[in-house]
């Protein structure tokens, strides 16, 4: 016992922070480390053919053997989506509550993964133990069913995260957030709180989830059309309230995207979801409905690139075209980084002569994470010594910062972390003390971590100024054998600047000319002098940086 008294608790945060996105954090003491969630985030524009973006769990891979388990507090993707691949590397038991396993065996079983991963189902409520830690499940509410906040008894002291969290007091599911327990342990005494933040510019209480509903029937109330619905798929209690609103009107529901029937399929095997059996049609069956009796249901709220809402609005869907007069909500407010692919998919609805109704004409969404009355009651319940604002920009974690001030805590009991930073704890004192390994790992197709930088650097020079390949076959002493095969792609096109073409082949051979007899390296010299001298001329020509590919091929002497 005495060696465990010097020991620190140590929170490290390797995803979540200054980021909406990728959460992931650490909890490590003495040989004993638990880790609290594992998500990803979705690529920023510039990141061209990314995927996901995922942590970078190197730390795991090095402690593996002192990590007891990951704990994930709900099922929403920037919070499970990355467990597949950390899984592969860091095989550990994975604990959550009945829903969110669900989620992530499905996940799991697409990465033929299933038999490989220890899955714990754990009850709001109730404890386990893993290593020095002992973890509560402390029952809450969000924008997903299933979702809890976690109380970690360490020998330091208690940690509570609240994970994403709202306050209401009126769920469509189950019981309220539990404030008692998390009242019960302020009076304890919380070491460290860590609190979402992603809603804390927002003055006020979040809505509770049923407003929506009855805002949905009086859209479907007075549509005489077919009705599509745009939501998170995860989002089981806003499918929940469409399909009631289905029902008080007599329409049918039929749903499309991926990700919409998988979750739809397991909720309702879970008993999270009702459906009646003789309301729910298959997509193709649906449409030979009159349109006052169809309602789809959907993904591609975020105006996601290849979701079903987006191609619908392309008229790219294989099963659904937009028809005039069609009714489309989009039950979703964009993630920060999302306006400007949502705001295009509704363009491109009403083009299609669709009627739009989105967040900013009704109110047909409420967040799921928590306002600023909201944070301060936590804050007043808990009374922790130390604060730790998570989930969420810079911004939003100074802002939060600045509230917790605002309720009487001292700015350096409060801690804006940055991933990969290492907060010590003891009983009475936090510092941060150094950091560790993290960052992004880019998911590209199978690939992971095999796009970087310098890849992405070049997909973005592609982007903008395309290629040139400039192809020349020479002899043994290097010399033409014929003209140079100049290909451009997206830069001009080639029957239109023939005159340019022809430039391109010549400045190639007054270079190929000045490189006679500088044969070393396989040809490097030849080639990085002919890249130098037509990036050159083509950018005094046409004030453009395209890039530009020599090929070298030899013809051997008979």
């Amino acid at each position: 016992m005495a060696s465990r008294k010097k020991n620190k608790l140590k929170v490290i945060p390797l995803g979540g922070l200054e980021e909406i996105g990728k959460n992931m954090t650490v909890f490590e003491y003495g040989d004993s480390m638990v880790v609290v969630d594992c998500g990803l985030a979705f690529p920023e524009d510039e990141m061209l053919g990314i995927d996901l973006v995922i942590p970078d769990a190197m730390y795991l891979e090095k402690n593996v053997e002192k990590i007891k388990g990951i704990v994930v507090t709900h099922g929403h993707e920037d919070h499970i989506g990355a467990l597949p691949y950390v899984l592969k590397n860091v095989k550990v038991p994975v604990y959550g509550t009945e829903l969110t396993l669900a989620l992530i065996e499905n996940k799991l079983i697409e990465h033929q993964m299933v038999n490989d991963v220890a899955l714990k189902k754990v009850k709001a409520g109730e404890t386990i133990e893993l290593g020095a830690f002992s973890v509560e499940f402390i029952r809450s509410t969000h924008s997903i069913a299933d979702s809890v906040a976690l109380a970690i008894f360490t020998p330091v002291g208690i940690v509570l995260h609240t994970s994403d969290f709202k306050i209401d007091q009126t769920p469509i599911e189950g019981e309220p957030i539990d404030l008692v327990r998390i009242a019960e342990l302020g009076k304890k005494g919380v070491l460290l709180l860590m609190a979402d933040s992603t809603n804390v510019e927002r003055p006020g209480y979040t809505m509770s989830e049923r407003t929506v509903g009855e805002t949905l029937d009086t859209v479907f109330k007075d549509a005489k059309s077919r009705i599509i619905a745009a939501t998170f798929a995860s989002n089981i209690h806003r499918i929940q309230q469409i399909v009631n609103s289905a029902v008080k009107f007599g329409r049918k529901v039929a749903l499309s995207g991926r990700s919409m029937v998988n979750v739809v399929k397991t909720a309702m095997k879970l008993g999270y979801l009702s459906i009646p059996p003789d309301v729910l049609y298959d997509i193709d069956k649906i449409q030979k409905l009159p349109n006052e009796q169809i309602v789809m249901i959907t993904t591609g709220s975020q105006g996601e690139p290849m979701s079903a809402l987006t191609r619908m609005a392309s008229a790219t869907h294989r099963k659904f075209s937009i028809e005039k007069g069609d009714l489309v909500i989009i039950s979703a407010s964009p993630v920060p980084g999302n306006e400007k692919f949502v705001s295009r998919v509704i363009n491109d609805l009403f083009k299609q002569g669709a009627d739009v109704i989105y967040e900013a004409l009704a109110d047909i969404h409420v967040s799921g994470h928590a306002l600023q009355e909201e944070l301060k009651l936590i804050h007043r319940l808990v009374r922790p010594r130390f604060f730790m604002p998570v989930h969420g920009e810079f911004r939003h974690l100074k802002q939060h910062a600045n509230l917790a001030q605002f309720l009487g805590m001292r700015e350096e009991d409060i801690f804006l972390m940055e991933n990969g930073q290492v907060l010590e704890l003891t009983q009475r004192t936090a510092q941060i003390t150094g950091t560790v390994q993290s960052g992004s790992i880019l998911v590209d197709g199978l690939g992971v971590g095999d796009v970087g930088n310098v890849v992405l650097k070049d997909r973005k020079h592609l982007s903008e100024d395309g290629l040139i390949v400039v192809v020349i076959t020479i002899d043994a002493d290097g010399k033409l054998v014929s003209e140079p095969e100049v290909i451009s792609r997206g830069f001009v096109y080639v029957k239109e600047s023939e005159t340019l073409m022809d430039e391109i082949r010549d400045k190639t051979k007054e270079s190929l000319i000045k490189s006679i007899g500088k044969k070393r390296n396989g040809y490097t010299t030849i080639k990085n002098n002919i890249k130098d001298d037509l990036g050159s001329y083509l950018y005094q020509k046409t004030k453009r940086k395209p890039m530009i590919l020599p090929v070298v091929i030899e013809i051997p002497s008979l």
